[in-house]
C-alpha cells in the first residue's frame, strides 16, 4: 500500500463519526471515541525454512516514518511517545481506554498529532513472533494514558 492510500484512510476516519458500540469496519474497528485501522501488514515473522524475516520491521518502520513525514507537513512535527509504560500498566490491571490499550499490547512508540479535536497516532506494531508485522492508525478522542 502507499503512503498516499494510508493518508486517504486516516482522512476518512478522521472525517467519520465515533460508534456507539464496538464494530469492525473496512480498515479495523471502531468503539466508543475512536477508530482503529491496520494500514499495512506483513507475513508471519519466521520463514518456512525456520529463518527470521527480520527485514520486515525496517521496511515497516520506514512505511511509518514516510507517513509521519507526510503527516507532520500538513500538522507539525509529532510527538513521539511511548507506549511501553501503557502496556505495563495494563498488565499490572490498570484499567487502559481503547484505543491505547490495543495499541500498547505492539506498538513501542507512535507518531503522535492533535488535530480537530482529535488525537491521531500511527506506529509499528509487533506482537511477537507468532505475530507479522502491521501499520497501525488510531483516531480518537480519547486522551493518551
Amino acid at each position: 500500500m502507499s503512503t498516499a492510500r494510508h493518508v486517504a484512510t486516516i482522512d476518512l476516519l478522521c472525517a467519520r463519526s465515533f460508534p456507539t458500540e464496538l464494530a469492525a469496519s473496512e480498515v479495523g474497528k471502531s468503539g466508543p471515541g475512536y477508530h482503529l485501522a491496520e494500514l499495512a501488514s506483513g507475513e508471519s515473522f519466521w520463514e518456512d525454512d525456520g529463518t527470521c524475516r527480520a527485514q520486515d520491521a525496517e521496511q515497516y518502520e520506514a512505511e511509518c516514518a514516510a507517513l509521519a513525514s507526510v503527516l507532520a507537513a500538513r500538522w507539525g512535527e509529532p510527538q513521539l511517545v511511548s507506549l511501553w509504560s501503557t502496556r505495563v500498566r495494563a498488565g499490572e490491571g490498570e484499567e487502559i481506554s481503547e484505543p491505547w490499550r490495543e495499541l500498547s499490547y505492539g506498538v513501542g512508540h507512535a507518531h503522535l498529532w492533535r488535530t480537530e479535536g482529535r488525537w491521531v497516532a500511527v506506529g509499528v506494531s509487533h506482537q511477537g513472533e507468532e505475530h507479522p508485522f502491521q501499520l497501525l492508525a488510531a483516531v480518537t478522542e480519547i486522551d493518551p494514558p
